[in-house]
């Protein structure tokens, strides 16, 4: 095995024996017309070679792989431990006699750049930019040898161990070659990215340029002169002022100068040098194959390209069935789960919504690109969108002002109006009987299902699957379900709008829909207070549970445990009972393959816990009672204020007549979802049976496998019995990579990400703006949140998170107010904020960032805009 390779000895191809850096400037130097300095490779054999008598690095991987991507601490002991013995090996003889001789090829005289390009670094789903170490303007042979040694210890800098925990990457399997390359000492260097680092538009070139060398810009020495291209056209320019540049100096090594005054303002480059490059970088994104991140200089020989890497931060676009504009909405900001969703989870859910969905990135998106080219359905779909979640009615009207997507007239179009929820019109009449019929229909379906699917296994069960997902959409998604959705939420919408008019009362329908009949979401988190009830009068259980708490959620089987302390039957009879109608509940749970609480039950245990602590016997029921009081109060003033009106029976009739409406209809909302992901569980159940036939037929590894395969490849899978070792790991490391991904609101087929923006001119000055979706104005503590499993809530707290789900709802019991990142008027946390009485702000771009931790916050539930107090 060589121990150094010249550039054009590589390809692409080649990540493995030279890393990504090296890989990709080989593939460069094979370009057709691309200057590349030359250079050469060592290979991470000769680094394997180097480190082959220190046994006890194994050791030290096997403490780094254990460790925390948070605890910097430990990562920077560690990390340094390794770092420095490494740097202290001697190169064996043979390798150093290697990387000598080529040098001498290219020239001792000469000075030269020498780089770390570490085997998992410049790939498509990561970059590692800026974790492992670079040192310039190298002369001599010593020091070419020190800097590689250097940039061997580099692997193990404290920002790359932490950023390869955060992203799953085994210490042990990535290497670390070095490349070695001739010294630009150039007028102008920088940055090009074929798509806008902003917007993630793929039409737009955009171009940072210095004086000097790159490390000025790239260290954030300097402002950089920004310029944007697209097609051929210079579309933005920012000339900055440029203080410093860093150049090389004689003996090696650079200094920081600084500029002339008179040049500081002066533009980097002439129009012609901006198009150039412009052109360059999209001819290396068409050779690449997608959006490059290229570094590049510039002397009196023309441009030189030191680096072309895929840029890792764009969100994928779904695949389109031809080459015109397209536009999504993300799915998840709708279903409140934004995090990716495995193969599986995709595939199901595209199986069970009737609508155009498209998947990128691990996430879901609707196609609504028909909808927006009629003008009936344009403007139904902006205001059912816009009402739901204003950021991404914003969204689509940038969209749509941009010209993206031309409206076709109707005559013309080729899309048929399609129903958009919470627009169909409310024809039906308030009855209860209407909602329990629909979920005892629900309710034998579900019981049909639970008894067939025991029956079934092979090919079988998935076609048993694929009829029931029918079975589903026709008891859960019907015309009747909907106009009982649709009746509920306008009549909320009536009355806010004409108690606002006629009595000044804003949002007077949150106090009106506080503990409705029926919601099961709600009466879900009432419910576990009741398990808190069996187990809060005995110490020894609850310092048990404590113990169950520090071990973490996947304790397993603590609940036959429970039975060896006071009081421990009845104790698990109430969580085992609590299981059996909401067990199938998870965070994230409209992906199947989430952990859910009946195969995880110890998830639930932090909040049992918390109810033991904030609340007294009894609680659950005093809660509802309370809400119940507060609604009827409400109603009852309301009511007599509307009789001393003029024409005021009447009115009084028509509100009775609207209140009467939404609170037999409301709790029926959540309903739907609740009746999906019980089936969605006994899918998972028995699918996960089968795998495990497929397990003991070696055909997959373990039974999780089958998660992340798309539904239809489980299918051929089982009827095949046999699968794809290579695709399972390509798609684990895939899914992976799209968790660090953050999926916009509206994606457009350009690439373009847009989250939209709150047009509001009536805040306090420095408030958040939001949506309002329970009225009401409280103080608090805030508490910032991202994991469940984290939660640690005081009575009196405010939850501030970046979306809640059903799985979340008992934590609501705990606090006083909620703020959230993602949402809208009648999504999950919105419904069960205004049944709990809790002001509620949603849709708070980038709130868990801009809210610390322990801070005193207000939240303005009826204005729709949060405050910093501390």
């Amino acid at each position: 095995m060589a121990y150094v390779l010249s550039f054009g000895e590589i390809d692409r191809t080649q990540v493995a024996v030279v890393g990504g850096k090296g890989a990709n400037l080989g593939e460069l130097s094979r370009v057709d017309g691309v200057a590349v300095p030359d250079g050469f490779c060592v290979t991470t054999e000769a680094f394997a070679r180097t480190v082959a008598g220190a046994s006890w690095i194994e050791d030290r991987l096997d403490e780094l792989s254990r460790l925390q991507p948070d605890d910097r601490s430990a990562i920077r002991l560690r990390s340094a431990e390794i770092r420095h013995a490494i740097e202290a090996l001697a190169v064996p003889e043979a390798v150093a006699a290697e990387i000598l001789a080529a040098h001498a090829r290219l020239g001792v005289e000469g000075a030269y750049a020498v780089r770390s390009s570490a085997t998992a670094e410049d790939l498509p789903t990561a970059s590692f930019a800026g974790q492992q170490d670079t040192a310039l303007n190298v002369v001599g042979p010593a020091a070419i040898l020190g800097e590689v040694s250097r940039c061997w210890s580099s692997l193990f800098t404290e920002r790359a161990v932490a950023y390869r925990l955060r992203n799953g990457f085994d210490h042990k399997m990535v290497r670390m070659a070095v490349v070695v390359q001739r010294m630009v000492f150039p007028r102008a260097s920088g940055i090009l990215v074929t798509a806008d680092p902003v917007t993630s538009d793929r039409t737009v070139v955009s171009i940072d340029a210095g004086f000097g060398l790159g490390e000025a810009l790239v260290s954030g020495l300097v402002n950089a002169d920004v310029y944007q291209v697209r097609d051929g056209d210079i579309t933005g320019r920012t000339i900055a002022t440029k203080k410093l540049a860093v150049e090389p100096t004689p003996e090696g090594g650079t200094q920081v100068r600084e500029i002339a005054p008179e040049c500081r303002d002066e533009p980097v480059l002439s129009d012609a040098e901006v198009l150039a490059l412009a052109r360059l970088g999209r001819e290396l994104e068409a050779h690449f194959g997608s959006p490059q991140d290229i570094e590049w200089c510039l002397d009196e020989d023309g441009v030189h390209i030191v680096q072309s890497r895929p840029i890792t931060t764009l969100f994928p676009i779904p695949a389109a069935a031809d080459q015109s504009n397209h536009v999504y909405v993300s799915v998840g900001h709708q279903q409140m789960m934004t995090d990716a969703m495995k193969p599986l989870g995709i595939s199901v859910w595209q199986l069970t919504s009737r609508a155009p969905m498209r998947d990128a990135g691990g996430r879901l998106f609707v196609d609504v690109t028909k909808m927006l080219e009629s003008p009936t359905t344009r403007t139904v779909l902006l205001a059912g969108l816009g009402n739901s979640d204003p950021l991404i009615g914003d969204a689509l009207r940038t969209v749509i002002d941009r010209g993206f997507i031309r409206e076709v007239p109707q005559a013309d179009s080729a899309a048929p109006p399609r129903p958009v929820p919470g627009t169909a019109p409310a024809t039906i009449e308030t009855d209860p009987g209407i909602v329990t019929a629909l979920i005892a229909e629900s309710e034998a379906s579900l019981a049909a299902l639970k008894r067939d699917i025991r029956t079934q296994s092979g090919p079988a069960l998935v076609d048993f699957i694929r009829a029931d997902i029918r079975e589903l959409q026709r008891v859960l998604f019907t015309p009747t379900g909907l106009q009982v959705i649709t009746a509920g939420m306008d009549a909320s919408s009536w009355l806010n709008e004409r108690l606002w008019e006629w009595l000044g009362e804003k949002n007077a329908a949150d106090t009106l829909t506080q503990s409705v009949p029926g919601n099961v979401t709600s009466e879900m988190g009432l419910a576990l207070l009741d398990v808190a009830d069996m187990i809060r009068p005995h110490p020894q259980m609850v310092d048990f549970l404590s113990r169950v708490e520090q071990a973490g959620p996947t304790t397993d089987g603590f609940l036959d445990e429970l039975v060896r302390y006071p009081g421990g039957d009845d104790a698990r009879a109430a969580f085992e009972g609590f299981l059996d109608t909401y067990g199938m509940r998870c965070a994230g749970e409209i992906d199947i393959t989430r952990p859910r609480w009946s195969e995880k039950p110890a998830m639930l245990v932090p909040t049992i816990l918390g109810n033991i602590k904030n609340f007294g016997p009894g609680a659950g029921k005093q809660r509802f009672e309370h809400g119940l009081r507060a609604a009827e109060q409400a109603k009852a003033q309301l009511l007599q204020r509307l009789r001393a009106l003029p024409d005021g029976e009447r009115k009084a009739e028509e509100t009775e007549r609207m209140i009467d409406r939404v609170r037999t209809f409301a709790g029926y909302r959540e309903y739907p979802k609740y009746g999906m992901v019980s089936r969605y569980f006994i899918y998972k159940r028995a699918l996960l049976h089968e795998a495990e036939r497929l397990v003991r037929a070696e055909v997959l590894c373990e039974p999780e496998d089958i998660f992340h395969l798309r539904f239809d490849e489980l299918d051929e899978v089982v009827r095949t019995q046999h699968a794809s070792a290579e695709l399972i790991v390509e798609r684990k490391r895939a899914f992976r990579s799209y968790r660090s991904l953050t999926a916009p609101r509206v994606l457009t087929s350009d690439g373009q990400a847009l989250n939209g923006t709150y047009r509001r001119e009536d805040l306090p000055a420095g408030a958040l703006p939001g949506m309002a979706v329970s009225a009401g104005i409280i103080e608090g503590r805030a508490r910032v949140v991202s994991d469940i499993a984290q939660a640690d809530l005081d009575p009196g707290d405010i939850l501030v998170t970046p979306y809640t789900d059903p799985s979340w709802t008992p934590l609501f019991l705990a606090i006083k107010g909620l703020v959230t990142e993602v949402g809208g008027l009648m999504t999950h946390g919105a419904v069960i904020a205004r049944e709990y009485g809790l002001p509620a702000v949603v849709g708070v771009d980038h709130a868990t960032e801009l809210i610390r931790d322990g801070q005193d916050i207000r939240v303005n539930g009826t204005e729709g805009y949060i405050e910093i107090l501390s």
